[in-house]
C-alpha cells in the first residue's frame, strides 16, 4: 500500500478528484494548505499598495491505495493537475506498513 500526497492548485480540485474515481481511488483527504516552491510567493497591488504574498494557497490531496493502482492513481493526477507553469505541486509517495479500520478492526488493505 501506499499513501500518494498531491500538492494540487485549488481550481483544479474537481479535476483530480473525479479523475481518481475513474481509477477506483475509494476515499481521499482534502485539506487547504499554503506554501511556495520555486516561485517564492508574488507580488499583487491593491489600491494602488504592492504587497508580497509569500504563500500560495494550495490544496493537499491525500489518498492510500493498493500497489496495484498506484501507477494509475499518480498519471491521473498528473493528467489533470498539470498546467505547464510554475505552481503546479508536487507528489510524495510513501510506503505505508500498515491500515486499520477504527470501526472494525480490519488491518491492511481490507480496511481500504
Amino acid at each position: 500500500m501506499k499513501k500518494v500526497e498531491a500538492i494540487i492548485r485549488p481550481h483544479l480540485l474537481d479535476a483530480v478528484r473525479t479523475a481518481l474515481q475513474e481509477v477506483e481511488v475509494i476515499g481521499m483527504t482534502i485539506s487547504e494548505v499554503q506554501g511556495y516552491g520555486r516561485q517564492r510567493g508574488h507580488t499583487e497591488t491593491y489600491r494602488g499598495a504592492e504587497y508580497q504574498i509569500e504563500f500560495i494557497p494550495k490544496i493537499k490531496v491525500e489518498v492510500v491505495v493498493p500497489d496495484e493502482i498506484e501507477d494509475a492513481a499518480i498519471e491521473a493526477i498528473i493528467k489533470t493537475a498539470r498546467t505547464g507553469k510554475f505552481g503546479d505541486g508536487k507528489i510524495f509517495v510513501v510506503a505505508l506498513d500498515d491500515v486499520i479500520r477504527i470501526r472494525t478492526g480490519e488491518r491492511g488493505e481490507a480496511a481500504l
